[in-house]
Formats: structure tokens, C-alpha cells, sequence
């Protein structure tokens, strides 16, 4: 009885490492040759996005849900992962050149990216208004944000759409127009919201709940994320194999549970979706 255990034990390990094995191959199999004679899998990076992507103040480790996924994409594939850290505006140059392989940099997919690079679409978003406590006496919600001075990352198209926002909300309706100011980062415009430079700024929604717990008492959310949009993974659309892997690496990621034990860990549950390609608009 016991050998009868023991060889149905062994045969099992066997079938799932099989398994295992056929699954891992199918993915690597479509690695272009130059990352499989590589080993490595060259990622951009921007390590100034928590819970996305930052680093440990006391080690300056990069961390954050982008690095961990990012590494799980690359385990996955067989291949160890590089991180090179990026300006937002050199990202699709890095792609085009072949510098890098992808980019994780919590970029929003759009239809205007799209004409440069695919997006494998792993996370949804959405810009959020929000102001200090001490502004909340005069902006107590998000019909307050008209006429007031709004600052968001010139590096993402945030400011158009406020824009476009602020003549439906606030100028079709009689009310004075936003002032959309450009910042360097979300690092600035909340810095600039602190200086009084601004009375509202526009982050991400997936990062706010991360600002509000390290800085208590500090932020005021107004209202619900203007719109829902995607955050994709660029790869350049000369490399169709390095889409198709990275791809099937991720739904592999969602169906073993790996993606959302990630989410959960950094408090994105809500920010989960399919795993898809091109869904900007």
C-alpha cells in the first residue's frame, strides 16, 4: 500500500510539472530570439508612482505592484528582469529604439498611443480630483472645482481632458472655467497644492488611498474618478511575438491567482479587469 501511495504520489508531480512546463512553453515559445539569447526581459520603469512603482526610502529597493507584476511576467516566461528607470517622455522612444522591451509606468491607454505602440491593457483607473483639508470649508465637492486652479502632470493627458471637463461642467453651465495648470508629476502638483500654488489637483485614483493612509488628515477626495480608463503595458508594434507572450504570461498570472493576490496586497481590488489589448479610447 505504501509503494501503491508513494508511486501515485510521484505520478502526480509528474503530470503537474508536465503541465506546468507546457504551459510555461507555450509563452516563451513566441520570446522573440533576441530576449530569448538575452535571458532577460528590459522593462521601463518611473519610480516616482506608489503604490505603482517607487522605492524604499531607507534602501532605495524599487517596489510597488508594477515591479512585483512586472517580475511575475518575467518568471513566467523564464527570463530574469531588468528595470531601467525612464522619463515618461522617453518611454515610447526606449520602445521604438529597442533600448527597452516594455514599459510599466502606469501609462493610460489611448487611442493617439496606439498609433506608436500596443498596450496590453492589465488595470483600470481613473483621474480623481482632490484638494487639502484645509481648502474643504471652501471646495466641499467637485461642483466647487469650477473657477479654481487645477494642476495635473503635463506627462499624461490629464489636462485636456479637464479641460474638456470644465466646458461641460462649468462653462456650458454659466460657471467660471477651470485653470488647468501643468506639473512635472503628481509628486509636484501635490506640492504645489500644498504651497497654494493650486486649490485642486488630479492623480490617479489607483494612488490616492496610498497618499491618504502616509499622510493622515491630509487629503480630500472630491467626488468619483471623472472616467474610467485602462492602464496598459506598451510594446512596440514591430515586436507582435513580445505582445503575444507578454500577453499570454498575464492571463496565465490571473487564472493561477498571482494578479490578484498582487492587487490585494496594494489595495487595488477595485482597480482589477480582463486582461486585454488596445482598449483605450
Amino acid at each position: 500500500m505504501k509503494l501503491f501511495n508513494r508511486l501515485s504520489t510521484n505520478i502526480a508531480l509528474a503530470v503537474t510539472a508536465i503541465t506546468a512546463m507546457g504551459a510555461f512553453s507555450a509563452h516563451a515559445a513566441d520570446l522573440p530570439d533576441r530576449i530569448k539569447k538575452a535571458g532577460k526581459l528590459v522593462i521601463a520603469t518611473q519610480a516616482n508612482y506608489p503604490p505603482i512603482a517607487y522605492k524604499n526610502p531607507e534602501t532605495g529597493q524599487l517596489m510597488g505592484l508594477d515591479i512585483e507584476l512586472g517580475e511575475a511576467i518575467a518568471k513566467e516566461l523564464g527570463l530574469k528582469v531588468e528595470y531601467q528607470e525612464t522619463a515618461f517622455a522617453q518611454v515610447f522612444s526606449s520602445l521604438a529604439t529597442g533600448r527597452v522591451d516594455i514599459a510599466m509606468v502606469a501609462i493610460s491607454d489611448t487611442a493617439e498611443r496606439q498609433k506608436v505602440a500596443d498596450f496590453i491593457d492589465y488595470m483600470k483607473t481613473g483621474p480623481q480630483f482632490f484638494t487639502l483639508q484645509a481648502n474643504a470649508a471652501k471646495i466641499k465637492g467637485i461642483a466647487d472645482v469650477c473657477g479654481a486652479k487645477v494642476g495635473a502632470s503635463r506627462n499624461t493627458n490629464w489636462p485636456v481632458q479637464i479641460a474638456a471637463w470644465s466646458n461641460d461642467n462649468c462653462v456650458a453651465k454659466g460657471k467660471a472655467a477651470i485653470t488647468v495648470i501643468g506639473t512635472e508629476g503628481s509628486v509636484d502638483a501635490r506640492t504645489q497644492l500644498k504651497t497654494g500654488r493650486i486649490d485642486v489637483a488630479v492623480q490617479g485614483s489607483e494612488t490616492l488611498p496610498y497618499f491618504q493612509t502616509m499622510e493622515a488628515n491630509t487629503y480630500v477626495l472630491l467626488g468619483q474618478p471623472l472616467f474610467q480608463q485602462e492602464t496598459g503595458i506598451p510594446v512596440s508594434k514591430t515586436e507582435p511575438a513580445l505582445r503575444a507572450a507578454v500577453l499570454g504570461a498575464l492571463q496565465n498570472l490571473q487564472r493561477n491567482g498571482t494578479y490578484d493576490k498582487l492587487l490585494a496586497k496594494y489595495k487595488l481590488q477595485s482597480s482589477s479587469m480582463p486582461v486585454a489589448v488596445n482598449q483605450g479610447k
